[in-house]
């Protein structure tokens, strides 16, 4: 049987052909292990990064509005937000687990698409954020590392790459029974063998080794005198390094669980109820760090933190007026109203 036929393929749990009463136990709580971790999602992570992702949209374009600039860290970390928000909109397709969404090939690949786009997107803005922390302790001293000072020319190449992936992913799904319906997810399950390959690789394997590479020179490079103390230059951008370490935990999970499942289409299984669930919950803790990361920028980033600080500052500045303001009620006494 061809590789690039996916026609045989189908989730575990649709395709239950064993009556045995353990096997339908574990299968079923299997299925309550994944509905719970959607409804903790649903109703924890997704308020929360979303509420986040506005705010930080808020106050960059309002420090933008004022100053008529806007950093080239701030600049990645607006990119950033972007994608992770767009990523947790997406995310909303794990609303029906342990089912999936019933949508044609046409639509799924579209989802696809779009997800990989904001995937790749987040993915290369964190590699290029570590990338101008390296150079703010390193002063550049070639044309190139002068390019990368240019925010629209490093977004711009972020937007091309991550197309360009995204387009590469979308023909990988597959084109054949475009208008059938499927259970979809974001990650489409029939999708061919060199899918996941391909996103593993560029979407996590060099990112995460230019990332690597970027904090061993930063932490054993000598720096310059006039360099900031390395504690010190951690502690200013401490936001985009927790960002870092907590992306790599949580895409190092998903990206294991995704090669995984190319193995089990390589040796045509469709694998166990268990495999299906990991692979779920791999995938809720992916939306689940987009979620983490729009908060702790929030949290951490200084540009940020000083105006949540401000406003929660002016609030309380207006409680306390509107509390001397109130002009106390004097009740009336018996003897004042005889007379």
């Amino acid at each position: 049987m061809s590789a690039h036929n996916m026609t045989w393929i189908s989730y575990p749990s649709k395709s239950l052909a064993s009556t045995s009463l353990e096997e339908i136990e574990a299968f079923i709580a299997s299925q309550n292990v994944i509905s719970r971790f959607m409804h903790c999602y649903i109703a924890f992570f997704v308020p929360t990064g979303l509420i986040a992702g506005v705010c930080i949209l808020v106050i960059f374009i309002k420090n933008y509005a004022q100053n008529k600039a806007m950093e080239h860290l701030d600049s990645l970390l607006l990119h950033f937000t972007i994608s992770n928000t767009t990523m947790i909109l997406l995310s909303f397709t794990v609303i029906n687990r342990p089912d999936y969404i019933r949508v044609t090939h046409l639509a799924c690949s579209v989802l696809s698409f779009l997800f990989n786009f904001s995937y790749f997107s987040s993915q290369h803005s964190l590699v290029l954020m570590l990338l101008t922390l390296l150079l703010k302790r390193f002063p550049p001293r070639t044309a190139l590392s002068k390019v990368t000072q240019r925010p629209i020319v490093c977004i711009g190449c972020v937007l091309l790459c991550a197309f360009c992936l995204s387009l590469m992913e979308a023909v990988l799904v597959g084109t054949d029974n475009y208008h059938v319906e499927t259970d979809c997810q974001l990650d489409p399950l029939f999708a061919w063998p060199e899918y996941e390959i391909v996103k593993f690789t560029f979407g996590f394997g060099i990112p995460s080794f230019l990332q690597i590479v970027s904090f061993i020179a930063l932490l054993a490079k000598e720096a310059p005198a006039e360099a900031p103390a390395l504690q010190q230059h951690i502690c200013t951008y401490l936001a985009v390094f927790i960002i870092s370490i907590t992306a790599f935990i949580c895409r190092l999970f998903y990206n294991i669980m995704i090669l995984f499942r190319t193995t089990l289409k390589l040796q045509m299984s469709i694998g166990t109820p268990k495999d299906e669930l990991v692979m779920n919950i791999a995938e809720i803790v992916l939306f689940s760090e987009s979620c983490a990361s729009l908060v702790l920028i929030l949290c951490l980033h200084k540009p940020c933190r000083d105006r949540i600080l401000q406003v929660i500052r002016s609030c309380r500045r207006a409680h306390s007026t509107n509390s001397h303001l109130e002009i106390p009620v004097t009740p009336t006494s018996p003897e004042m109203m005889s007379q």
